[in-house]
């Protein structure tokens, strides 16, 4: 690893193969680029369809071997890459700042995600595979047993790039599966090469573990190539709803098992007896850690009229004190949107918003390559911001005139992913959350929250499936019926 500056870099990042690092076939590269200076970080292999297909190939040749190893084995791989990954922890943060934008706090955040994903994961290769059914046909004993399914396609994305990666393909290789790894085009090291050293150096098989990375506006032809191949059992995904859309449209016809977390547009309810310190404190951190760019975080704010005057105002000037700027510093909370693109369509949408009537309490000007802590009240329900997930740090307040009606709100989005309530009462909260149409929902915290053995996942257009360890075998194993009978059997012919 080198430095220019104080700014994370390497020469280059190319595909993991086989065990191997390998340029692109074509020979072809693309600049990852720094969202907060610009800079070039490293020259990227710009894959294809073919060097897809290479992947897929060194996977399925790796399966036999991972798969049989003994769970002791497999075991140590996890708790190794543990440590080598926890003693990395200065230069990860360097890198994920640099790359993803990612302030120290949340780098933290990802950090330690992925360091108890790795020692929970080790202990998967010794849960259960199988349990004893009784049958009504005498002298049969019959089983469930559960089995790795072969090569697994993992599909990440660049805004939690450490811990989305890591999550993908985690639980696969626990359970006795091999990945290709599909990291995003704008975190080709935190979300891909990274995880290959580590695992690589902890004493994963070659081929067990494969990364292929590609240019922007090129993943298409990897993800295609993992869809039509017959050697690819299962592919997991995060990230926009319509991207989730066609990737499973296209794995329908090819039979294709997919697990999807996708987008969320995440409603957090402040109750009229909730302690308003606190909910201005949930709140804060819920619309706007890492700028925004969680799938989780709070969009919509539903405040009953009781403390909705008072809310709104602390909140609001919480927000517009909020430090912004370069992700390296420990005080900034607000760093770049990822790209110019992300910078303009949160400002597009916020005008939009303005424009049919809403108004803006804090932030609202792009600073780029930033965007200010915005919050926006009376927004209409036709603007595009109140539609759908606008993945930034831009959230909006609306009184309601009671917990039933931000319920009626809240379910009102066709996306389900998180929720929270804030409230003085938790069985009260509780009620609330059963009847919440969200995949996740915490009472009295806001909705940013993960662990590596949690069922996270979405209901409605936030996609299907479950990610968390404790819930892989269901999605990355098959599970196949076997008897075996201690007598002879007659039959009636």
């Amino acid at each position: 690893m080198a430095r220019a500056g104080s700014e994370w870099r390497r020469s280059r990042i190319g595909h993991f193969i086989g065990g191997a690092w390998a340029g692109a076939g074509s020979g072809r590269t693309y600049p990852d680029r720094s969202p907060w200076s610009g800079e070039v970080l490293a020259e990227v292999a710009a894959g294809d369809a073919d060097d897809a297909e290479r992947a897929i190939t060194a996977a399925h040749a790796a399966f036999p071997g991972w798969s049989a190893l003994p769970p002791a084995r497999r075991q140590q791989v996890f708790l190794r890459a543990a440590d080598l990954l926890s003693a990395r922890h200065d230069e990860v943060l360097d890198a994920l700042a640099a790359e993803t934008g990612c302030g120290r706090h949340f780098g933290e955040v990802q950090l330690g995600f992925a360091v108890k994903l790795l020692r929970q994961a080790a202990q998967l290769p010794y849960q259960p595979t199988g349990s004893l059914l009784p049958s009504d046909v005498a002298g049969t004993h019959a089983m469930a047993v559960r089995r790795p399914v072969g090569v697994v396609g993992a599909i990440a994305p660049w805004n939690a790039s450490l811990t989305l990666s890591g999550r993908a393909i985690a639980g696969p290789l626990a359970l006795g599966n091999t990945v290709v790894l599909k990291p995003s085009e704008e975190a080709p090291y935190t979300g891909g090469a990274l995880w290959a050293e580590v695992l690589h150096e902890a004493g994963l098989p070659a081929g067990a573990l494969n990364v292929v990375t590609h240019a922007p506006g090129e993943a298409g032809g990897l993800a295609d190539a993992m869809l039509a191949s017959p050697l690819v059992k299962r592919i997991n995904f995060t990230g926009s709803t319509p991207t989730g859309r066609r990737l499973a449209e296209k794995a329908g016809r090819h039979l294709k098992r997919v697990v999807l977390q996708l987008s969320g547009q995440n409603p957090l309810i402040v109750t009229r007896d909730a302690d308003l310190a606190h909910a201005v404190d949930a709140a804060t951190y819920g619309a706007f850690v890492h700028q925004g760019q969680v799938c989780m975080c709070a969009r919509r704010i539903y405040v009953e009229r009781p403390l909705a005057d008072a809310f709104t105002e602390r909140f609001a000037a919480r927000a517009a004190t909020l430090p912004t700027g370069d992700p390296r510093n420990p005080a900034t909370v607000v760093g770049p949107v990822i790209d110019e693109w992300a910078l303009a369509l949160l400002d597009r949408r916020v005008r939009e918003a303005v424009q049919l009537g809403a108004r803006v309490l804090a932030g609202g000007v792009p600073r780029p390559p930033c965007y200010p802590a915005t919050v926006l009240a009376d927004v209409p329900d036709e603007a595009e911001i109140a539609q759908g997930e606008t993945f930034g740090p831009v959230v909006v307040v609306e009184a309601v005139d009671s917990a039933d009606a931000a319920v009626a709100r809240a379910n009102a989005s066709d996306l389900g992913l998180a929720a929270s309530v804030i409230t003085g009462d938790p069985r009260h909260g509780l009620k609330l959350a059963s009847r919440l149409d969200a995949g996740i929902v915490h009472v009295n915290d806001q909705p940013v929250n993960d662990e590596p053995h949690m069922p996270f996942g979405g209901v409605k257009d936030s996609g299907w499936g479950r990610f968390g360890l404790g819930f892989a075998a269901e999605e990355f194993s098959e599970l196949q019926w076997v008897t075996v009978r201690d007598q002879d059997r007659e039959y009636p012919f």
